[in-house]
């Protein structure tokens, strides 16, 4: 009863939000509108929109194309619809086009997706007001050096990779890191993937005497080698990056398989009445909603304390539908969005004390 009482208190603050922010501004909302990514960038509308009307102020919708038309046109936009702000950017092309006009006319930009190191290097180079609501490039192995390190300190331990580009650079840094605090994995290996089975990495795994596995892969490998690890009776303790989000309607996923990703919002105690809310509208929130909303959110009450709105979105806490939202000098989050999921039932969710 306490914990739905406090979830209820502190999902009405976020929809009440908007009574301390000052009403009648106009946010650009920059998505897809078209072509593959269109359903994500609907997801991003719904959760700007949401927040927006929640407290009297307007979205302008601007379409992303995520190629190199965008140029500079989004910018031009941005500022032709008056904006004192642009969220969503899904994409590299039009974020980076973008931004100098918005330096210019002193519009900050929160990008719900765009993960690149080298955009934001220059960012912060010519002052250009980009933040990044998304995790930066490091972050997900940040949390799984965290994690290892603090769960499998006296546990030998393993890591594979599926031999992709990005499978391998997570698995490298995590190595090269764990090594720098003196802990060394007692096997590391490429695997073969997309495999039926994978019985025979999983003997080599055993025979090794390891008993916890970080696997850069994706769901379906990680599916069938915590399958196979099972039927062989071999106790491994399992952990993915978040490539483990994808669907895979053939190989059920064995409870106990740990991610580091993104929790799914709608279900935390911050999400749940905003996502309730939604619901009413006819909204799911799910993907980028919730991030969308948090973004508009965060926006409007930095500038309701009047002052440069770059300047106030830097250094101080804001309470959102995804949590608390910092952002540092660097223009990054504060606080690593990354979390530990555990298979549960048919869903990742929360580790404890996670």
């Amino acid at each position: 009863m306490r914990t739905a009482f406090l979830a209820s208190l502190l999902g009405a603050s976020v929809l009440a939000a908007s009574s301390a922010a000052a009403a009648g501004l106009t946010f650009a909302v920059v998505a897809p509108a078209e072509g593959p990514l269109a359903i994500l960038g609907q997801q991003v509308r719904d959760g700007a929109r949401f927040a927006a009307q929640a407290n009297g102020d307007t979205v302008v919708e601007i379409p992303e194309a995520c190629d190199e038309s965008d140029g500079a046109a989004i910018g031009k936009a941005i500022l032709a619809a008056d904006a004192v702000a642009a969220v969503g950017f899904l994409c590299t092309e039009g974020l980076a086009a973008a931004l100098p006009a918005l330096a210019e006319a002193k519009v900050p930009a929160i990008t719900l997706s765009v993960r690149s190191g080298i955009l934001m290097e220059d960012a912060l180079k010519k002052n250009w007001p980009l933040f990044r609501l998304a995790p930066g490039p490091k972050a997900e192995a940040d949390k799984a050096v965290e994690v290892i390190v603090r769960d499998w300190k006296a546990e030998p331990f393993a890591l594979i990779d599926d031999g992709t580009i990005h499978a391998r650079e997570l698995v490298e840094t995590i190595r090269l890191r764990l090594e720098e605090v003196g802990m060394k994995a007692a096997f590391v290996d490429t695997y073969r993937p997309a495999q039926e089975q994978q019985l025979t990495l999983v003997r080599r795994l055993a025979q090794t005497g390891v008993t916890r596995v970080f696997v850069g892969g994706d769901r379906t490998d990680m599916a069938v080698i915590a399958r196979d690890a099972r039927a062989e009776k071999v106790a491994l303790a399992l952990i993915g990056g978040e490539a483990l989000m994808g669907a895979d309607p053939l190989v059920p996923m064995t409870d106990g398989v740990g991610a580091i990703a993104l929790p799914d919002y709608q279900a935390l105690p911050e999400g749940e009445a905003v996502a309730a809310a939604m619901k009413e509208r006819g909204i799911v929130a799910e993907g980028y909603v919730l991030p969308a909303h948090a973004a508009v959110t965060v926006l409007a009450t930095a500038a309701s304390r009047g002052g440069d709105l770059a300047a106030a979105l830097s250094g101080t806490p804001f309470a959102t539908a995804i949590g608390t939202v910092a952002f540092g000098a660097d223009h990054e989050l504060t606080e690593n969005p990354y979390r530990l999921l555990v298979w549960r039932a048919g869903a990742f969710v929360p580790a404890e004390g996670e």
